[in-house]
């Protein structure tokens, strides 16, 4: 029973050339959006809606290029380890960056 079950763990997921294609699509559109958002004037939010879109992507080639949408529960909580990690490295140096200027307005 157990010899089954790992057999069944160590298979791969065979993903179909449409999902690629769709992801291919996807990602074509999301970069044409990433440069006709640099053509519109948005001023402060110019480089948010430029990281927004590129964050979107990478969660795509992410969950499709690298099989983590089709991989164990286990890869699944290292890539959110990862990524919550970073998130608390960058959350810890924004509030260092922020905390110098208090005492100068």
């Amino acid at each position: 029973m157990t010899d089954q079950k790992e057999m069944e763990e160590s298979q791969h997921h065979v993903v179909s050339p449409m999902i690629y294609l769709g992801v291919f699509i996807t990602l074509l559109i999301f970069t044409g959006l990433t440069v006709a958002a640099s053509f519109v004037e948005m001023g402060v939010f110019n480089p948010i809606v430029a990281l927004a879109i590129g964050c979107i992507k990478a969660v795509i080639v992410v969950l499709f290029f690298m099989h983590v949408k089709y991989s164990s529960k286990l890869t699944k909580l290292t890539v959110f380890a990862g990524i919550f990690t970073f998130l608390v490295l960058i959350g810890m140096t924004l509030a260092d960056y922020f905390s110098r200027a208090w005492g100068r307005w």
